[in-house]
């Protein structure tokens, strides 16, 4: 797709030299310092004076996004996304400017400060421009088509995306980051908003006209997509094991992982990896997996003294994280250590879900049951300060026998191990807190020494000011975390945990869901909820919802499960060419896409098709199979040609590829045996398994199985008050009351390998890569 004029002339004059990859999160600092003490009899200080109210303020007051409210007083004249918008910018016949990006976005920090903060270019843009703020992570299916269109333009994407539109909302130029006067390649904002302005002033009708042609040549690409190819043939479970090896060619050795750095962790790879790896008995494939895990959570990337992790590491280390967390990243890799315990049996893996749980209920949960979306990097304006400690410090904290053994432990040196070149001046010394010999074995007296540390540590950075906490409940996010806790609650027997889950689900419930109509808003935040109808939301918490369901059996978490995939099968789904459009069709977007790609986030058709393989297993609902194999079918060309975008999509692949085995728990949910046998059917490591209870919406088949048995397999002769049975289809063993007998019948059995692997010369190898 060619660029369009304006961008041809623009990238001649003002020498953009834009490229990918500004979405380095960050937050603005949070001032919150804490009062300082009084000295004692000494007079009191007097009262200070009233501090003025801000100079500016526009319309993004009124908003509930905290990254909008973050620019609610720039001396820009900020308009939401919205007709409001629109309506000034065809009225006025000026071009809009649209400004993307989150809260905890580090760049977009940046440019605030240096740009829309800046009087002349708020006074600019209000004479010659309609500005726009957008929150990605509220409206994401308006950020992709206009990353869509950038990246069509060859103008790179990433975060801040500060997007140029005709009245009509038609992109013709944009770009990332862009500095306050020209530097690095990149031209100066205010340049750029001054050539465009000339340019729209001189000739407003081509630069209209190339924008029309541009968005015409999206709007048919993205139909010639969406209609799919007829005669794609479906696909089989062997592409799945195909493409696990050819992510385990990228297999960092030294440092675990499966890329180089910037290393993002990518739970589904990992885990998709470890599929395939028990799958057909490979361990090497296995022991990759289980290296990255241990890792990852020695490194930086995993802080050390709270719990949880952050986005990413800049090195290959996994030493010095970008700061921030995100929920979704923390919902993955809870899941991803979960399957890492199963599978091996190694305690390391279990404590390090703990962590993340321990930090979830600590700082990401709502007094109400929502978790929150994010954590910025930054505190006090500069990154990694709430995190990092100079050794100074540390001796200033702990005993010389709890330092001594820190250091170590922790890899502190006076030096430091982490510059933040952001800054024009940069904090010294600092050290990022990581394992600095994984395979050191502490003594029981240095574990004591090391906790006390630790303790001591943590209590120390809890007085600091903290960084931006981004308190927006976003329901597809919290689908990915809410069906992760309760299984983690079952797996490692905490209730609580469970009880937590249950909790958000009420909450979703209650301030999210329309059970009428089958609507499921997408963002909640201080009492209010908006109205954008994204895949996304339906999806994840469906699947989420799912999972909370098969650690509970709770019939009433099943119902809400079966109208939510009506709501979300009715809004999204092609009945044409299958597969699942990202929004629901709003008036306001150039196009409707569906997405092909599981990032840091699982896609949304990834996600909507493995929960409908999973609930047609429940329910025995014919039809929502059948749609989840139609949008296989739809994908299966570019889950050959391109595996590595869809590792999400390969995971139901692996799924749909055979009859899952099916563990019926029948007896009272809330009754300790019952509990007893749920937790038993998931305490092994069986990707290939769903279970369900005998009341609700569920296979009316296994409806008719008794919960109290007298006989049957490892049975006693006294009656039972829970009963299991494993099946598959309606093929069931005898049935069992004995927590061991169910897990020793899902326990998985590596199936005889049916594939080869290419080695590089092109010669095929056998299934254990060798």
């Amino acid at each position: 797709m060619r660029p369009a004029l304006p961008v041809l002339l623009l990238a001649a004059t003002v020498r953009t030299g834009f490229t990918a990859g500004a979405e380095t999160p960050s937050p603005p600092p949070t001032v919150n310092p804490a009062a300082a003490s009084p000295v004692p009899g000494s007079p009191p200080d007097p009262a200070p004076a009233p501090s003025p109210g801000p100079k500016h303020t526009n319309r993004l007051a009124l908003e509930k996004s905290p990254y909008l409210l973050q620019h609610a007083h720039n001396p820009v004249d900020w308009y939401p996304w919205g007709d409001e918008a629109f309506a000034k910018a065809k009225a006025e016949g000026k071009p809009i400017l649209l400004s993307i990006g989150y809260s905890t976005c580090h760049w977009c920090h940046v440019m605030e400060r240096e740009s829309f903060e800046d009087e002349e270019v708020g006074k600019f843009l209000k004479e010659h421009f309609v500005a726009i703020k957008l929150d990605r992570e509220e409206r994401p299916d308006v950020d992709q088509i206009y990353m869509t269109a950038m990246q069509a333009m060859g103008l790179g994407g990433g975060w801040p995306l500060n997007v140029f539109l005709t009245p009509d909302r038609q992109p013709f130029y944009g770009g990332t980051y862009f500095p306050p006067d020209g530097r690095g390649g990149r031209p100066g904002f205010l340049s750029v908003l001054r050539r465009i302005s000339e340019l729209w002033t001189e000739n407003p009708g081509k630069v209209q006209d190339n924008a029309r042609e541009l968005s015409q040549q999206l709007q048919a690409h993205m139909a010639q997509e969406s209609a799919g190819d007829p005669s794609a043939a479906p696909l089989t479970g062997e592409p799945v094991v195909q493409a696990a090896l050819g992510f385990s060619a990228n297999f960092d050795g030294e440092y675990g992982g499966f890329g180089g750095a910037p290393k993002f962790p990518q739970p589904k790879i990992p885990s998709l990896i470890l599929q395939a790896a028990v799958r057909t008995g490979n361990k090497d494939l296995k022991n990759q997996v289980l290296f990255t895990c241990s890792r990852m959570a020695a490194g930086g990337i995993r802080d050390q003294l709270g719990g949880g992790f952050a986005r990413y590491s800049v090195d290959a280390r996994w030493l010095v994280p970008h700061f921030e967390k995100m929920l979704y990243d923390n919902a993955g890799l809870l899941d991803l250590y979960l399957d890492a315990g199963l599978a091996s049996g190694d305690a390391e893996y279990p404590a390090v879900a703990r962590d993340i749980v321990r930090y979830l209920l600590r700082d990401m949960t709502h007094p109400e049951g929502g978790f929150y979306s994010a954590e910025d990097a930054d505190s006090e304006g500069q990154e990694g300060k709430f995190y990092c400690f100079t050794k100074a410090e540390m001796e200033s904290l702990l005993t010389p026998e709890e330092e001594a053994l820190a250091v170590i432990w922790f890899g502190v040196t006076k030096e430091g191990n982490f510059v933040d070149h952001s800054h024009p001046q940069p904090l010294p010394g600092l050290n990022v807190l990581s394992i600095a010999d994984p395979n050191r074995r502490l003594t029981k007296a240095e574990s004591g020494l090391l906790e006390s540390a630790k303790a001591k540590l943590f209590a120390a950075r809890e007085k600091r000011v903290r960084p931006h906490l981004d308190d927006k409940i976003l329901t597809s996010w919290n689908g990915l975390m809410v069906g992760a806790l309760a299984r983690a609650g079952v797996v490692l027997g905490e209730e609580a945990w469970v009880e937590a889950a249950r909790k958000n689900f009420r909450f979703v419930v209650k301030e999210l869901w329309d059970p009428a109509t089958k609507t499921l808003y997408h963002r909640w935040r201080d009492g209010g909820r908006d109205s954008a109808q994204l895949l996304n939301a339906y999806a994840f918490y469906l699947k989420g919802a799912i999972d909370l369901y098969q650690a509970t059996l709770d019939p009433e978490v099943l119902s809400f499960c079966t109208a939510l995939a009506e709501g979300m099968i009715s809004r999204f789904y092609d009945e044409k060419a299958g597969g699942f459009h990202t929004s629901a069709g709003d008036a306001s977007l150039l196009f409707r896409a569906k997405d092909d790609y599981d990032g840091a986030e699982p896609g949304g058709n990834s996600t909507a098709v493995f929960a409908l393989l999973q609930l047609a297993a429940i329910t025995d609902n014919k039809d929502w199979r059948a749609k989840a194999e139609t949008t296989l079918k739809f994908f299966s060309q570019r889950l050959r040609d391109m595996p590595q975008a869809l590792p999400w999509m390969l995971h139901a692949v692996a799924f749909a590829d055979r009859e899952p085995l099916r563990a019926v728990i029948a007896g009272d949910p809330a009754a300790a045996e019952t509990k007893a046998l749920v937790k038993a059917a998931h305490s092994v490591y069986q990707p290939h398994r769903i279970i369900l209870g005998t009341a609700g919406p569920v296979d009316p088949f296994v409806k008719t199985f008794p919960a109290g048995n007298s006989g049957g397999e490892d049975n006693a002769a006294k009656p039972a008050q829970a009963t299991a049975y494993i099946c598959t289809g309606t093929f069931c063993r005898p049935p069992t009351s004995d927590p061991a007998a169910v897990a020793a019948h899902l326990r998985p059995v590596p199936e005889p390998a049916t594939w080869e692997a290419p080695k590089e010369d092109g010669r095929k190898a056998d299934g254990n890569g060798k």
